[in-house]
């Protein structure tokens, strides 16, 4: 199964085209739109997220609510684009107006200013723009219903935001219901302070972090090799989570903790129960050995740097004239830590899907179904 997006922050539209999906998959706009507006939400975006709501089209590879194992591709349309359009049309665009040219420290302007040979950074920032994974949400809402038809749930919550840490570690059930709470956090003390770190960081003009925890139950084991290091189940999710903007770490399990550790300390010891068969009664790995999935309930966390385009700007140089100046500023999050945090959990899904099918490879989803059953 294969993802490709296309599509810039102030363009038409958003597109997500995934090949591979089998046949027979129920699919449904309003659970991609119901993700899309979860990322959209949380305490700390900006005002963008007011002018528009999020919502699917499918265009093709689906008939009926069902997949027809065609390849499906999805559309988000930017309602903004009304307001750009002189600046943005393919063709006859106004590239005189709404340039960038005064370097955002933290953004991709600078590095892709000079691969991509541009004298406008906005050429560089439409595409780098985390409003790309919106349809990277819609793709995993696709995936997070295939994992769904095989009894594999995916949750998640917010850890840390602004500063702020809960360092409680919460049963997979205690996450039901989570994003109820504005900024994803299961302790409503903690998310209220972190709530007025985020007033204080927006008073400065400025922004904050924040940390996601992502979990999912149900995945059976063997997921993923050892054989071959591009195999690794670990190395795919890490490497998914590693693209989503501003992201600057990820940990599976105990992480960078285990490194702090004996081995006695930090490894699952291994059980086994003629009933249950093989089990671990701790699991430090976090769902991960050799990289393969063991079974356990992966726990994975990730995690994103304050977002680069600050109300205030940060000292940098001006493309053009090369001259000294402040950072470009525009319409931005204070805090989107409760997007990273959705967005995470999609990316974890379509990456568990693409593992599942390269290991199972079927047609339809009731042989997808019927192969999943079979393995121990």
């Amino acid at each position: 199964m294969k993802l490709t997006t296309a599509g810039e922050s102030h363009g038409k539209a958003l597109v997500a085209i995934i090949e591979g999906l089998p046949a027979h998959l129920p699919v449904r706009e309003e659970e991609i739109d119901a993700w899309l507006a979860l990322r959209q939400g949380g305490y700390g975006r900006g005002a963008r997220q007011k002018i528009e709501t999020d919502t699917v089209q499918i265009l093709s590879g689906v008939r009926g609510g069902f997949t027809l194992g065609s390849p499906v591709c999805l559309a988000v349309e930017n309602k903004d684009y009304a307001n750009w359009e002189r600046y943005m049309a393919p063709q006859e665009a106004d590239l005189s107006a709404r340039r960038v040219t005064c370097l955002r420290p933290g953004h991709a302007d600078l590095a892709g200013a000079l691969k991509f040979r541009q004298s406008d950074a906005r050429n560089i920032l439409e595409r780098a723009s985390a409003r790309e994974t919106a349809v990277r949400v819609a793709a995993g809402a696709v995936a997070r219903g295939l994992l769904r038809e095989l009894g594999v749930e995916v949750r998640g919550y917010v850890r840390s935001a602004a500063g702020v840490s809960d360092e409680k570690e919460y049963t997979f059930r205690e996450l039901e219901g989570v994003k109820r709470s504005p900024l994803f956090m299961p302790d409503e003390a903690l998310c209220r302070q972190a709530m007025a770190a985020i007033d204080a960081a927006k008073a400065d003009k400025d922004t904050a972090g924040g940390v996601a925890e992502i979990r999912v139950q149900g995945l059976k084991s063997g997921f993923g090799s050892c054989m071959t290091y591009g195999e690794k189940l670990d190395g795919a999710l890490a490497g998914a989570l590693m693209s989503i903007q501003a992201v600057k770490g990820v940990e599976i399990g105990l992480g960078f903790a285990a490194a702090r550790l004996r081995g006695s300390a930090a490894h699952d010891e291994i059980f086994y129960e003629q009933e249950r068969g093989f089990y671990r009664k701790t699991n430090r790995a976090g769902g991960v050995e050799g990289g393969m999935s063991n079974g356990e309930e992966l726990v994975l966390r990730v995690a994103m740097k304050p977002i680069p385009t600050l109300m205030r700007g940060l000292a940098s140089v001006d493309l053009g004239s090369m001259q000294p100046a402040r950072a470009a500023t525009e319409r931005s999050d204070v805090c989107a830590v409760c997007a990273l945090e959705v967005i995470a959990e999609s990316v974890v899904c379509f990456v568990l899907a693409q593992k599942v099918l390269e290991r199972l490879g079927a047609d339809t989803m009731q042989e997808v179904k019927e192969r999943y059953e079979k393995l121990p």
